[in-house]
C-alpha cells in the first residue's frame, strides 16, 4: 500500500515520497536484491540509526562531530548568509552544534531534509537558538528535495549532506546524485559533503557490525524488512534473517547483508516482486563507499563541483569538503 499524498505548504508531497516504488523495484532485481538506503529511515528506523551512532565501535560520527567542533568557525562563515539546505538532516543535531560552535556566523536560512517527521520536528528546533533563524523543513526524498530547490532559486545557495552519506550509494546512483545536486546548484553555490576515507578493512568490520551484547546494528537493518511489509504489502519474516556487513576492498564498499537462516520466499506486491532465496542466501540493506582523496576531488569535479575547502582528522581519515559550483 502507499500512503495518501497529501501537499504540503511549499506545495511537496507530504507522505516522504513513499509512493514512488520505481528505484526499489530495480535494485530488488539486482543479483543480490538490494533495499535502497531510504527504506531504512522510516520513523523507526531514523531512531535505530541514532543508537548506531551511539555504539563505542562506530568512530564516523564522533570524527564528524569532532570536526565540525573543531573548524565550526571556519565552516560556519562558509554558510554565513545563505539557505543552508541539509539532505538527511536527521534530527539536526550536526547542524545545531555547526551553529553553536561556530556563533555568530549563521545562516539566513535552514532547510532540513528527511523523510522522517519526528526528525524534522527536531531539526526545526535548530531555530530555538538561533534568533531570526528561518527553518523550512522539507518531508521527502533527496530527489524531490533537490528538485524543490532547483525549481525556487534564491539567494545564494549552500546543500550539506554529512554523516558519508553520499558513500550509501552505488557508484552509478551517486554520479546521478552529484548531478542532482549540480543542476540545483548555480555558480558559485557551495556542497558541503563529508566522506569517510579509506583504510585498513578491519577498521570497517569492527565499525558496521555490532559489539559484543548490542543489537542496533541488527535492529536497524531488520527494520528495512519491517519497513517494506508495511509500506509495501511484503510479508518478509525478519526474525529469520541474520545481518553481516563485510568489506570487499577491491571495490572500497562495506556491503550490509542480511542473510536468511532458512528458504524463504517474500512477496512485495507493490513492485510486482517475489523473492525467492535459499537457506543463506543474502539481501544487500546497505552500502558505505570508501573514498580515495584524490579520486573523490575528481568525482566532483566530473560534475562541475571544484573543492574549495577541506577539513580533516590529523590521519587523514575522514574530511569534509566545501566544493563550488563552477
Amino acid at each position: 500500500m502507499a500512503f495518501p499524498e497529501r501537499r504540503s505548504p511549499d506545495g511537496l508531497p507530504d507522505d516522504a515520497g513513499w509512493s514512488d516504488h520505481s528505484a526499489l523495484a530495480a535494485a530488488l532485481g539486482e543479483p543480490i536484491p538490494r533495499i535502497p538506503p531510504v527504506y531504512g529511515y522510516d520513523e523507526r528506523g531514523s531512531e535505530l540509526f541514532e543508537d548506531i551512532t551511539r555504539l563505542p565501535t562506530y568512530y564516523l560520527t564522533r570524527v564528524e562531530w569532532d570536526l565540525l567542533r573543531t573548524h565550526a568557525r571556519e565552516i560556519a562563515a562558509e554558510l554565513h548568509g545563505v539557505r543552508f539546505a541539509e539532505l538527511g538532516s536527521g534530527s539536526g543535531k550536526k547542524t545545531r552544534t555547526l551553529l553553536a560552535e561556530g556563533a555568530p556566523a549563521r545562516p539566513a536560512e535552514y532547510l532540513p531534509v528527511d523523510v522522517s517527521a519526528e526528525m524534522l520536528q527536531r531539526a526545526a528546533a535548530v531555530a530555538e537558538n538561533v534568533p531570526g533563524l528561518v527553518v523550512r523543513p522539507l518531508r521527502t526524498r533527496y530527489e524531490a528535495g533537490l528538485a524543490h530547490l532547483r525549481e525556487h532559486p534564491g539567494e545564494r545557495l549552500v546543500i550539506g549532506f554529512l554523516g558519508a552519506n553520499v558513500g550509501n550509494t552505488t557508484r552509478a546512483e551517486r554520479a546521478a546524485l552529484l548531478a542532482e545536486v549540480a543542476a540545483a546548484l548555480r555558480p558559485g553555490d557551495g556542497f558541503l559533503v563529508s566522506a569517510d576515507l579509506r583504510k585498513p578493512g578491519t577498521v570497517f568490520t569492527r565499525a558496521y557490525n555490532d559489539p559484543p551484547g548490542a543489537s542496533a546494528f541488527a535492529d536497524f537493518r531488520r527494520n528495512h524488512l519491517v519497513h517494506l511489509n508495511r509500506l509495501c504489502g511484503a510479508d518478509f519474516v525478519p526474525g529469520r534473517f541474520v545481518p553481516v556487513a563485510h568489506y570487499d576492498e577491491g571495490v572500497g564498499e562495506v556491503h550490509a547483508l542480511l542473510h536468511v537462516r532458512t528458504a524463504h520466499e517474500a512477496r512485495v506486491p507493490a513492485v510486482g516482486r517475489v523473492l525467492r532465496l535459499d537457506a543463506g542466501a543474502a539481501i544487500n540493506v546497505g552500502i558505505s563507499a570508501k573514498f580515495d582523496h584524490d579520486a573523490w576531488q575528481a568525482e566532483l569535479a566530473a560534475h562541475g563541483l571544484h573543492v574549495r575547502r577541506c577539513w580533516s582528522d590529523q590521519r587523514w581519515q575522514y574530511a569534509i569538503y566545501l566544493a563550488e559550483r563552477g
